[in-house]
Parts: C-alpha cells; sequence; structure tokens
C-alpha cells in the first residue's frame, strides 16, 4: 500500500513539474521572439553588412568583402579610435571617483530614499534637453561668461564650449546616475563591521577604505566602469553638439558613414567592434559577479562547518 501511495505521490509530482514548464515555457516565448526580432537580428544584420561590399551610390552590395575591416586600418580611423579611447577612459574615471564617495554617504546616509529620489530626478528630462543647458551655461554669452564678466574676472568671454575638456565634463554629467546607482547598491549590501575590525587592527581610516572596503564592492565598481564605458564609447549626441574638431569620436563617423558617406560596410564594422567591446565587457561583469557569489558561498559554508571541526568537537 505504501508503495502505491509512493508511486502516486511520485506521479503527481512529475506531473506536477512537467505542467509548471510547460507554463514557463508558454510565459518565455513572447519575451524569446521579442528579444531575437528586436536585439538579436538587428546585430545579425549588422554583423552582415560589415562583410559586404559598399554600393555604387551607397547601400551595400550582396557581395563577400573585408574591405570596411581593411579601411579600419586607415591611420585616420587609428587616431579617431585612439581619441573615442581617450575621451572615454578619462570621462569614466572622474565618474567613478565622483561616484564611489557619492555612493558611500547614501549608504550610510539615513535620507536614502530622498537621495535616491534626488539621483533618479535626471532620468525624467531628455538628454537632449541637458545638453542644451549646458550650452546656455557655457556658451560664449552664456550663465557661466556672464558671471565671470560681471566679477571682473575677464573682460571677454571664455571658450568654454566646443573642446574634449567639455565633452568630458559633459559626459560625466549625463553618466554619472549610472555609475552613482550600483555603486550605492554595492556599499549598502556592505558589511561595515569589517572597517571597524580593520581599524582594531591598527589601520588608519584611509587604509581600511582602500583595503577593506573597496575590494568588498568590486562588484559595484565593475558595473559602474561597464554601465559608464560603455554608453560613452559609442557616444554621439554629447561631441556633436558641445564637441569641436578634436572631440570626433567612433559614434559621430558611425552616422556619417550611414548619412552622408553612404558606407553602410564601414559603418556596420565599427558598430560590431562596438558591439564586441560591449558585450566583453558584460561577460566580464558577469563573470566577476558570479566568481563573487561562489566566494560568498564558500565563506558562509566554512564559517557554518567551522563549530563542527575536531578541535571544536574535542573542546566540546
Amino acid at each position: 500500500m505504501n508503495t502505491k501511495t509512493e508511486h502516486s505521490h511520485r506521479t503527481t509530482a512529475e506531473s506536477s513539474t512537467r505542467h509548471d514548464r510547460l507554463h514557463g515555457a508558454l510565459y518565455a516565448w513572447p519575451m524569446g521572439i521579442w528579444f531575437c526580432v528586436f536585439f538579436i537580428a538587428p546585430l545579425v544584420i549588422i554583423v552582415v553588412y560589415s562583410f559586404l561590399q559598399k554600393g555604387l551610390y551607397g547601400g551595400v552590395e550582396h557581395t563577400f568583402s573585408l574591405d570596411a575591416y581593411r579601411q579600419m586600418l586607415n591611420p585616420e580611423y587609428g587616431i579617431l579610435v585612439i581619441r573615442t579611447i581617450k575621451i572615454a577612459v578619462i570621462a569614466t574615471f572622474i565618474t567613478i571617483v565622483i561616484a564611489l564617495p557619492c555612493g558611500y554617504a547614501m549608504a550610510r546616509s539615513s535620507a536614502q530614499t530622498i537621495l535616491l529620489f534626488l539621483i533618479i530626478i535626471p532620468f525624467w528630462t531628455n538628454s537632449l534637453i541637458r545638453i542644451f543647458a549646458w550650452m546656455t551655461i557655457l556658451n560664449n554669452d552664456g550663465i557661466l561668461n556672464q558671471l565671470l564678466r560681471t566679477v571682473h574676472l575677464t573682460q571677454d568671454y571664455v571658450q568654454f564650449l566646443y573642446n574634449q575638456r567639455t565633452v568630458v565634463v559633459v559626459s560625466v554629467y549625463m553618466y554619472l546616475p549610472y555609475a552613482i546607482l550600483p555603486m550605492f547598491t554595492a556599499i549598502d549590501r556592505f558589511d561595515f563591521s569589517l572597517l571597524e575590525a580593520a581599524r582594531d587592527v591598527g589601520a588608519t581610516k584611509i587604509q581600511s577604505m582602500i583595503l577593506v572596503l573597496i575590494p568588498g564592492i568590486k562588484s559595484g565598481i565593475i558595473t559602474a566602469l561597464i554601465f559608464t564605458f560603455i554608453p560613452l564609447f559609442g557616444s554621439y549626441t554629447v561631441p556633436l553638439l558641445v564637441g569641436g574638431k578634436d572631440s570626433y569620436m567612433l559614434g559621430n563617423t558611425i552616422v556619417d558613414q550611414v548619412q552622408k558617406t553612404r558606407n553602410w560596410p564601414i559603418a556596420a564594422a565599427f558598430s560590431t567592434v562596438i558591439t564586441l567591446v560591449s558585450v566583453a565587457g558584460i561577460l566580464w561583469m558577469m563573470h566577476t559577479n558570479r566568481r563573487e557569489a561562489t566566494l560568498k558561498k564558500a565563506t558562509a559554508k566554512e564559517e557554518t562547518l567551522q563549530p563542527l571541526s575536531p578541535l571544536t568537537r574535542g573542546n566540546r
């Protein structure tokens, strides 16, 4: 009787499991179709176009060619890539340096909700409006130049716009919330008793921050790096509106190749490179988060099994 009952329960459990899997698949299909149509398919088209030949009047000819990737080896494009990396790295570094103390202050504050609200407010405004606001501030007849002339620090206007420094400043402003939020999340989960333990063994406050806090929030820092560097690497609007001739970046080249030169293969080749950089960054973030989670599980398991060690049992 017991055997029949166990078999009946097992059959019911297996049937329930199959039923749940079927429902899960039905729920996942719409998202899978949306993902394939609006994400994977465009990426495949871009990669395929990068290996085709440029058409006589624009577009592409369905002939396999590596001309687009050969053109990317042109020294002019090399300078463009170096400039893009330089601006993206500098802006990312400044953003992380600002976001780290901001995230720490938010995590230690009792007004986290209000501070999070203030960080999220910029997302409610269109990015173009925010860039135009900076142009109003930094223009030759803008607020900053008027203030400098009013306090007699300068007689003529100062050229703040249309250079790499302005691109870096505005980019830091645009992407700072993307760095603060993951940094705040990581610091908020951090065990601050570790900082007190480090101070107890003789570490200064700065040493405890560098040696204990930063390694403990490494996943948040890497996420902030990726969320900042990848959009900056393909940035188009900021260099176009507040940058000059020395601020031309890859995103601007892609748009010009599509709209003006109509060289779709090389635009697709540059887009493919940016996509590969983005994928590499995401994989790095996933690997780091997975390894950190594994280490935490291993540490928690060791702490759980430690009271059961032979020495402990002997003492008992």
